[in-house]
């Protein structure tokens, strides 16, 4: 990762700032170009440019209740360019995140042919660690929706619009690691980081600890392990050693987790109960499933084939999760599964009428 060093952060005078941006600007744009040539080879869309004062008009100065999400990293506000609604990045302004900051801009610059993931529109490189500008999606993540925003509860995700964000979660990731020469790892797909339009159309954002694979390796060997804990497999927890089937288990993860309207860890839940994993085996040992289910889905009603897809549904998620990684199923065949889940989904319910 590559550091900021000592760089002054003296901002004061007109003078001042102008050095400074430009400072920012050649130290960042340098970083970027080496970046693009190592990860994309070249290869990637065209993104704008845009001024550290443009963007501060844009968001009334990174203004609070513009604030859309906001992870450990970063904050991600609302803003608008041209009378056209904007997403504007702004990461915490520290060593650690200047690495993060640079794998999103190539890495979403790489992925903005994807649909199923937040296209980057420009950045601006004046800044001490430069701001990203990506396309608006809408004012609600999948986390607000399960847990958080009053407004986006009053919506409630069924049972068809969820195998959906499934499916093109799962499609988006199986597309990192079967699209390109060196399998690209995401590394942190949980709810937080799904941006979602108002008919739940669903967006994977942030690809701040995104790797790609070396050329010619099976595994990226880390020396710190990087994720949202709870979302980590076991075997890079233990070795710090993993490759896409850390994908796959953190999907395994998501999946739970859409399923139960429940989070990773519940200290109400039967101290066997703890992990989510576990509730949902329990529970469907016990042959009682519907428990771990969120309420949302049951209370829409039964129709002929819903219990088998979401027996289906759940017993996918697990084999993600297999302790052994060689265990578990490639990303390419998830998304298949969830694909005839959604289909099967629709179709039955269409019959019901």
């Amino acid at each position: 990762m590559n550091r900021i060093g000592g760089m002054t952060t003296c901002w004061g005078t007109k003078k001042d700032k102008k050095v400074n941006r430009e400072t920012a600007f050649i130290r960042n744009g340098s970083i970027l170009l080496e970046k693009l040539v190592d990860i994309c080879d070249g290869k990637c869309n065209s993104i704008r440019r845009f001024s550290a004062t443009e963007l501060e008009k844009a968001t009334n100065n990174y203004d609070p209740r513009k604030l859309l999400t906001s992870d450990s990293g970063y904050k991600l506000y609302k803003g608008f360019l041209q009378g056209r609604p904007v997403s504007v990045k702004k990461f915490k302004d520290d060593d650690e995140q200047y690495g993060y900051c640079f794998n999103d801009i190539v890495y979403s610059s790489k992925m903005s042919v994807h649909k199923s993931f937040v296209k980057l529109l420009g950045c601006c490189l004046e800044t001490q660690i430069p701001i990203l500008v990506f396309e608006y999606v809408g004012d609600w993540t999948l986390h607000d929706c399960l847990w958080g925003s009053e407004e986006a509860s009053c919506r409630p995700l069924l049972w068809i619009p969820r195998s959906k964000i499934a499916m093109d979660m799962a499609n988006a990731v199986a597309f990192l690691h079967a699209a390109f020469p060196r399998p690209i790892v995401f590394r942190d797909i949980k709810p937080l980081k799904i941006l979602l339009d108002d008919n739940h159309e669903a967006k994977l954002s942030d690809f701040s600890y995104s790797i790609s694979i070396p050329e010619g390796e099976s595994h990226v060997i880390c020396h710190a392990v990087t994720g949202t804990y709870g979302f980590v497999a076991p075997e890079y927890m233990a070795t710090g050693n993993f490759n896409e089937k850390q994908d796959v288990f953190n999907i395994g993860v998501f999946l739970l987790m859409l399923l139960s309207g429940q989070t990773v860890y519940d200290r109400s839940r039967p101290a066997e109960e703890f992990l989510l994993m576990d509730h949902v085996k329990k529970c469907i040992e016990d042959d009682r499933l519907n428990e771990a289910i969120d309420s949302t889905i049951i209370d829409e009603g039964a129709w002929l084939g819903k219990e088998q897809q979401l027996q289906a549904f759940a017993a996918l998620a697990l084999r993600c999760m297999s302790e052994v990684a060689e265990d578990r199923p490639t990303m390419i065949d998830v998304s298949k599964e969830l694909r005839k889940m959604h289909l099967s989904a629709i179709s039955c319910r269409q019959q019901q009428g």
